[in-house]
């Protein structure tokens, strides 16, 4: 009988992918299985997601034109083998199937977020964090506190970040700070005495407020080879290994880790022709776009570009590498692989996804 958590992973074969993809992004569990009546058709994963979004698919096509359509499973009779082959090909989920293809079950190799998440070839490549703004966004709370130390469940949102990247391997960091500086140095101070012991943590201090890019230019012959840079409000869910194998495959210059985010209309829509005329009316649309999540890796190359002491977005430094011929590419993510506390709505949204479900 197959339980309540699997039939949340079931689309029809018949649904389009931006079906598919809402799914995913509801489960958590990277994977939607794709079905034929009881049968299994196929499996649909965030690389699948991902390939179709590079390749500029429309979202309102099949998810059976995106698909795998023979994916990776294992019958009853061999299930004590799914944790060996998940590790062997790398995978966090394998369906049980019968001989007829009827899906009997799930098996899911990771539970935790720290299992679920590292790097089977765990990397070491340093990490910019973006420590230094005031967070008016986030005024009253960071008027008492700058926004890496804000607490999101029982740690700050710097740890969580911290956290994250270390559990592909990434231990090395840069935090650029200003606001607030020295509470953030001896808070982290007092973090490396715990879990963070081994954690490498150097401090790009600013005179100014540089912006994102700006403030690189401050670990210009510091840093040698690609490297991640993420603000200090955002979290995650990602293999950063595979971020960078993928940077590196695709021998860009900046790779921009974006977000597929769905948008709700709620309104009904006009459509004009050129005559000012109704074309046609829309109820309520669903629309998709994506959008920066504000994490990037970025080669050191890049750092060449940025002038020493002058205000700059990393917006500009991405203009900047195109407007020169360099390459800058996206590593897409679905909606909920990404947790934003830019704004107090966000803030609040993420502190009652951690456990709290009061400020």
């Amino acid at each position: 009988m197959i339980n309540e958590k699997i039939k949340r992973l079931l689309v029809p074969k018949t649904a389009t992918i931006l079906e598919a993809i809402r799914t995913l992004d509801e489960t958590h569990e990277r994977i939607v299985l794709v079905m034929d009546g009881e049968k299994l058709a196929g499996v649909l994963t965030d690389s699948n997601v991902r390939k179709a979004i590079l390749q500029n698919a429309s979202l309102s096509d099949p998810v059976t034109t995106v698909m795998t359509a023979k994916p990776i499973t294992v019958t009853e009779e061999n299930r004590s083998q799914g944790s060996a082959i998940m590790r062997q090909r790398g995978i966090d989920a394998i369906p049980v199937i019968d001989e007829d293809g009827t899906l009997l079950d799930m098996l899911f190799r990771h539970e935790s977020y720290e299992e679920k998440y590292k790097a089977e070839n765990p990397i070491d490549v340093p990490v910019v964090v973006m420590a230094g703004g005031k967070g008016t966004r986030l005024y009253p709370y960071t008027q008492v506190l700058p926004k890496p130390l804000i607490p999101i469940g029982e740690e700050t949102m710097l740890e969580q970040i911290m956290h994250s990247f270390a559990a592909s391997g990434c231990r090395r960091f840069y935090l650029s700070v200003n606001y607030k500086k020295n509470l953030i140095k001896a808070y982290v101070e007092d973090m490396k005495k715990g879990p963070a012991a081994d954690y490498d943590v150097a401090y790009v201090e600013e005179e100014d407020f540089f912006g994102t890019a700006g403030s690189l230019a401050l670990v210009k012959g510091r840093i040698t080879e690609p490297f991640f840079v993420t603000n200090c409000d955002i979290l995650l869910k990602v293999k950063y290994a595979d971020v960078m194998a993928f940077h590196k495959e695709k021998k860009n210059m900046i790779t921009v880790i974006t977000s597929l985010k769905n948008f709700d209309i709620p309104y009904g829509v006009i459509h004009i022709d050129e005559n000012g005329d109704i074309e046609r009316l829309e109820e309520k649309p669903k629309q998709s776009a994506l959008v920066n999540t504000g994490v990037y890796v970025l080669d050191p190359e890049v750092l060449t570009l940025i002038p020493d002491g002058q205000f700059m977005h990393i917006t500009d430094l991405i203009q900047t590498c195109m407007d020169t011929g360099r390459k800058v590419g996206v590593y897409p993510v679905t909606d909920k692989a990404w947790e934003d506390m830019g704004e107090l709505a966000g803030m609040e949204a993420m502190i009652r996804s951690h456990g709290f479900k009061d400020m």
